[in-house]
């Protein structure tokens, strides 16, 4: 790619941007958030088309209109939120696009395919299997299998690991290197900087829409240099100290909800104490967000006790929660947070639109509600052209900064926060985890829902792990492993 230029209205996307990749090369493509990654991946794959530039694929020059001439070309693209039909099966997934011969869909030739694929890299699926009864993991196997059938010899892989288990990830790694081994070019886009170190061949780093940095990724390399790279200042170690916990801020005990859509909690009780923060780790799918559902009112419990700072709560609703002092980050920001459609001064009052404070006789005071939005985008450095601009209009970080402002402006008692970090680059993440550390330090609590475990390793005093909607165990964050929590994310108990 060379000299690849994207615009989107005043906002230079993509500034002159060279991009090269070789034969067996495994090239991490590093980034904050907004600074152009995921746009020059889809003026590769055909999403957008570039205002400017071009692209040369084994030495000639290619027009790249939509992704159906990316496909054809032998690049392809695993995106960071799958695109697939649940309701159908492996195969038929495989199949969509394809043309057979005469009237007939080829389905022999896609299950040979399939079986040369798990010979080569190892990435089995079983072909009938439905999407909606796969895990996590062997939906991105399928993503990648999808590319391969079509012919990819270029894979563009963006945040892949972001939902997988340890055990996962390595396994998806070893299907990469086998790839480059066979000569294939593979793009690798993630936050995960210890990940990026161990996998790629070179690494390249865009800022602002530029590149700024190029180069191999050598032993003398560090996770620290390429963060301040990033994010072009010194990147400290979070200080943790220690905090002596307190008392029980929120207890749940035996609760259990009905089966039905999502995964079903069975039995679950645990402790959250102020001055604490404890994690739940988990492959998705397992009964995290069922679990934060439950305690912000969102879905009911059909079994089982919740104990807000020793008040039982029997009727559990999302106003009623919010009264006793449990705030809420949720995992979808766009879908369940905020409004992408709305302003973000509505955005950012939504869930206390009724109180007195922003409302009276029905009518909305719009200055009360213009002061404390100023108020919380200048504490939370929200970066935005201003308060009225569309929601949906922000970036990722700043999104998650809105949503951490509003819950956090009312000082709760205990914050529910699933998935904080996710997608989100050093810069940003660190932004949630202090103030996550402050929460801790002034004797709140914390249920922080993650499926990174470096995150819950750096923040966490105790770690709960979840396994098909129980609590397989509870382990002090302080002599808990990758391999030990891993086994426990695959539902194995005894790691003997």
């Amino acid at each position: 790619m060379q000299g690849i230029c994207k615009r989107f209205g005043t906002v230079l996307a993509n500034d002159r941007v060279d991009l090269t990749l070789y034969p067996g090369d495994i090239l991490g493509l590093l980034g904050e958030n907004g600074a152009g990654k995921t746009t020059l991946m889809n003026v590769l794959f055909g999403v957008y088309t570039a205002d400017a530039g071009r692209i040369r694929l084994e030495g000639r020059e290619v027009a790249i209109r939509h992704s159906a001439d990316a496909l054809k070309l032998g690049i392809g693209m695993v995106h960071q939120h799958f695109h697939l039909v649940p309701r159908h099966t492996v195969l038929e997934n495989l199949m969509v696009g394809q043309t057979g011969g005469g009237w007939r869909l080829d389905r022999g030739g896609v299950q040979d395919r399939m079986a040369e694929i798990e010979d080569q890299f190892g990435l089995r699926l079983a072909p009938d299997a439905l999407v909606a009864d796969l895990t996590i993991g062997q939906q991105q196997r399928l993503e990648i299998v999808k590319a391969l059938v079509r012919g990819a010899r270029v894979l563009i892989l963006d945040e892949p690991t972001a939902s997988l288990t340890p055990q996962e990830a390595d396994g998806l790694f070893e299907a990469l290197e086998a790839m480059a081994g066979l000569g294939m070019g593979v793009i690798f886009i993630s936050h995960k900087l210890n990940e990026v170190r161990r996998l790629t061949s070179r690494i390249q780093i865009l800022r602002q829409g530029r590149v700024v940095a190029a180069m191999a990724n050598e032993a003398g390399l560090t996770r620290r240099r390429l963060a301040e790279m990033m994010c072009d200042c010194e990147i400290e170690a979070l200080p943790k100290p220690p905090v002596a916990a307190g008392r029980p801020l929120l207890s749940v005990e035996n609760l259990g909800t009905a089966a039905g859509a999502g995964a079903r909690l069975d039995n679950v009780s645990l402790t959250v104490h102020a001055g604490e923060i404890l994690g739940i780790a988990g492959v998705s799918g397992n009964g995290q967000s069922e679990l934060a559902e439950v305690l912000a009112g969102m879905l009911p419990a059909a079994a089982g006790s919740v104990v807000i700072d020793g008040q039982r709560v029997r009727r559990i609703s999302p106003r009623r929660v919010q009264s006793l002092g449990v705030g809420r980050i949720p995992e979808d920001r766009l879908g369940t947070g905020l409004i992408p459609s709305l302003p973000l001064s509505r955005c950012m009052v939504l869930p206390r639109l009724g109180e007195r404070r922003f409302n009276r006789w029905g009518f909305l005071r719009h200055g009360a509600i213009r002061r404390f939005v100023l108020r919380q985008v200048t504490r939370f450095d929200i970066r935005t052209p201003g308060t009225e601009v569309r929601t949906g209009n922000l970036s990722g970080g700043n999104l998650q900064k809105a949503l951490l402002a509003r819950e956090l402006a009312w000082d709760p008692l205990v914050l529910v926060a699933a998935q904080p970090t996710r997608g989100l680059d050093v810069a940003a993440a660190r932004f949630v985890h202090e103030r996550f550390l402050d929460l801790r330090s002034r004797q709140r609590a914390v249920l922080l829902i993650s499926e990174d475990l470096e995150e819950l390793f750096a923040l966490c005093d105790r770690i709960a792990v979840m396994y098909e909607g129980r609590i397989m165990d509870t382990l002090p964050a302080a002599g808990a492993t990758v391999r030990s929590v891993g086994l426990l994310m695959a539902g194995v108990k005894d790691a003997a």
